[in-house]
């Protein structure tokens, strides 16, 4: 009886707990791969976007569109929203206490 729990722990420890380890090990690794993959393709992605910001044409697309840049000579001129409508409130308590506030 003695042996036969001696080969057990021995069974144990030569094959089932590496067995476990080497399986958290690999799956370890296939989820360190798929965020090199991830990164890989996000690393692309953003050197396609430098070589895009690199260009004049990106430059200055960007000064007019974000900065209201223009160039020396040019005009900017700003189309500003129109106003918005007045409040109409019901007659009596409690909105004719908001209508010096709304004015």
């Amino acid at each position: 009886m003695l042996l036969a729990t001696v080969v057990f722990v021995a069974a144990l420890f030569l094959f089932v707990f590496p067995t476990r380890t080497y399986l958290a090990q690999r799956e370890s690794l296939a989820g360190a791969e798929e965020r090199l993959e991830v990164l890989q393709r996000e690393n692309q992605r953003l050197e396609q976007r430098i070589a895009v910001l690199r260009t004049d044409a990106e430059i200055e697309k960007i000064a007019r569109e974000e900065y209201n840049l223009v160039r020396p000579g040019e005009e900017a001129f700003a189309v500003l929203p129109p106003p918005e409508p007045p409040v109409d409130l019901p007659a009596g308590w409690p909105f004719d206490q908001l209508e010096p506030l709304l004015n």
